[in-house]
Parts: structure tokens; C-alpha cells; sequence
């Protein structure tokens, strides 16, 4: 039998449930054209939040290069609203952009979850 020291194992603990909670996954997402120029999008998340320390604390926009087109910010865990969604006004998409990508961060595992790709129609 192994045996840890109180220390250990409150050290432990803490490693494992941090990066227990995984990376997070854009799940949904949908996108309203609001002028010429600008789109509202709203995106769910999934991520098991554990309290401050490990959250999905944003999610971005991207157009088919790999700019940055938006970042949504979460000022806070949501540990029982699982998936979450939340929207994003006023984001400016550059005609020709076919295609956007979005993805969320973790303060963990930052990025590397699940993306997801929308099409754009004019």
C-alpha cells in the first residue's frame, strides 16, 4: 500500500482535479448577419468548470487565415450550466471570408478543444 504524506496528497488532489475538468469544446454555434458589415454570433461551450482556477474563460473567431475576427470573454465559471451559450455582437467579417472558425479557451489547457466551421452565405 502506498502511502502519502498530507502535503502529497493535498498537492496531489489538486493536479488531478485541475486538469480533470479537460479542455474546452465549442459544441454549437450559430451566426446572424446584423448589417453589411457585422454579425452577431452566439456559440455553446462545453467544459466541465471547476471553480476559478480551471474555466472556460473565452472563446474566438477566426476567418479561414487564422485571424482573430472576435474573443468573447466569460468573466466567470459555469459549473452548473453546462453546455453554456453566449453571443457576441458587432463582430466585422471581411467580405470574401467564405468560412470562420471559432474555439474556446481554458486557463488550463488554453486552446485545443473541439472547433467548430461555419459556412457564410451572402
Amino acid at each position: 500500500m502506498i502511502m502519502f504524506k498530507p502535503l502529497a496528497l493535498a498537492v496531489l488532489m489538486a493536479l488531478t482535479s485541475t486538469a480533470w475538468a479537460g479542455e474546452a469544446d465549442v459544441v454549437d454555434a450559430k451566426i446572424n448577419k446584423t448589417s453589411s458589415e457585422t454579425y452577431r454570433i452566439s456559440v455553446s461551450v462545453l467544459h466541465a468548470d471547476s471553480g476559478w482556477d480551471h474555466y472556460a474563460n473565452s472563446w474566438e473567431v477566426l476567418d479561414q487565415n487564422g485571424t482573430v475576427l472576435g474573443t468573447r470573454v466569460l468573466l466567470h465559471p459555469h459549473e452548473n450550466e453546462q453546455p453554456f451559450t453566449r453571443s457576441l455582437s458587432g463582430v466585422k467579417i471581411p467580405k470574401g471570408t467564405s468560412k470562420i472558425t471559432i474555439r474556446a479557451h481554458d486557463l488550463v489547457h488554453e486552446f485545443g478543444g473541439k472547433t467548430l466551421t461555419l459556412s457564410l452565405h451572402d
